[in-house]
């Protein structure tokens, strides 16, 4: 296995201000109900939203463990957030150097 960040770039500035109802409820419902699944399977290591430097919400950021990058973009792909267009996805490859509770 190895780490992948995957980054959720929002449709615009300011999303979260912004945010419409059906928005919001792909974000806090499909979205968060993905993000929970993988983490209980022990696919997805942390996420989370950025903040910028204006102290509002910015990017998403998942950190997950694929066996490829094939099988990576396959889980951020399925991102709802990602599958229906509302995010862009950006797949990068990651090596988890330091983490509490785990020998580096």
């Amino acid at each position: 296995m190895t780490e992948w960040i995957y980054l959720l770039h929002p449709p615009r500035q300011n999303f979260v201000e912004t945010i419409t109802e059906d928005e919001a409820a792909l974000m806090s419902g499909p979205h968060s109900g993905y993000l929970a699944d993988l983490l209980a399977e022990g696919t997805l290591i942390l996420a989370g939203p950025s903040i910028g430097s204006d102290g509002a919400l910015d990017d998403g950021i998942a950190i997950i463990e694929a066996d490829d990058e094939a099988a990576a973009r396959a889980v951020m792909e399925a991102d709802p957030a990602i599958a229906t267009g509302l995010m862009r996805g950006e797949l990068r490859p990651m090596r988890v150097a330091f983490l509490r509770g785990r020998d580096g």
